[in-house]
């Protein structure tokens, strides 16, 4: 791969090109984020209870003495060893970014099909230290669209994303939950995104995006593994 080779002066004209684009981009972003916020909110009515270190813990408990809480549904199905390298990918980009959110009144948690043990076990291999439960045999997957029933996958059809897709081929997929909850306890969800639609929080893939050859893949994150799966790293020629 080689750009065409310019002069400073030449350089700095297509710099400020893009710059005025980009300006554009961060302002969009900026107004979809109020729009976000600005969304109407669906009160929790229905009982979720999760399995933790801890024990068992309702959806409120979840919060931790918080009011915002945001749950990254893993994709951890009750019978795989080990967690989806994409998910795992995105989990890699939570505890330093959790250091921070903590002191704006969020929390985060991961949520997965898996047994806790199972949870406890991949959470220890990985090195994170964000929680983690076990939605087990309950609803909450499946309510909001991320894990699909056996009938589901036999009919070939499920709902992901907000619309039907066809043959998902696979019980979990991926997404993030948003939730509120008042003074009074009461519990409301907020937002949800699916799919691509939490690419801005995978830093990593920022940085890649600055770079001249980029993410250089075929189909989403085909290149990515665990952290701990990623073969020898070849030193470049000097």
């Amino acid at each position: 791969m080689q750009n065409k080779t310019v002069s400073r002066e030449e350089w700095l004209i297509a710099r400020k090109e893009l710059l005025s684009r980009e300006k554009q981009a961060s302002r969009l972003r900026d107004e979809i984020a109020a729009e976000r916020r600005g969304l109407p909110w669906v009160k929790i009515n229905k009982e979720y209870v999760f399995d933790t270190p801890q024990g068992r813990k309702t959806l409120a408990e979840l919060f931790d003495g918080r009011s915002q809480l945001i749950v990254q549904h893993f994709m951890f199905a009750p019978d795989w060893n080990a967690g989806c390298p994409g998910c795992s990918f995105e989990a890699d980009h939570v505890d330093g970014a959790r250091q921070h959110f903590l002191h704006k009144d969020v929390t985060f948690v991961a949520v997965s099909r898996a047994p806790i043990a199972r949870i406890e076990a991949y959470r220890k291999r990985m090195g994170w230290s964000f929680p983690w439960v076990s939605s087990g045999d309950s609803d909450f997957n499946y309510d909001f669209n991320v894990a699909f029933r056996k009938q589901d996958l036999e009919q070939g059809k499920a709902i992901y994303n907000y619309e039907v897709i066809k043959d998902p081929g696979i019980d979990d997929l991926p997404g993030l939950s948003v939730f509120y909850k008042d003074r009074d306890g009461a519990v409301f969800h907020t937002y949800s995104t699916y799919a691509r639609g939490g690419e801005e929080l995978l830093g990593a893939l920022m940085y890649l995006d600055l770079t001249p050859i980029g993410r250089d893949e075929k189909t989403p994150l085909d290149w990515v593994h665990r952290h701990d799966e990623y073969p020898a790293l070849q030193k470049a020629a000097s």
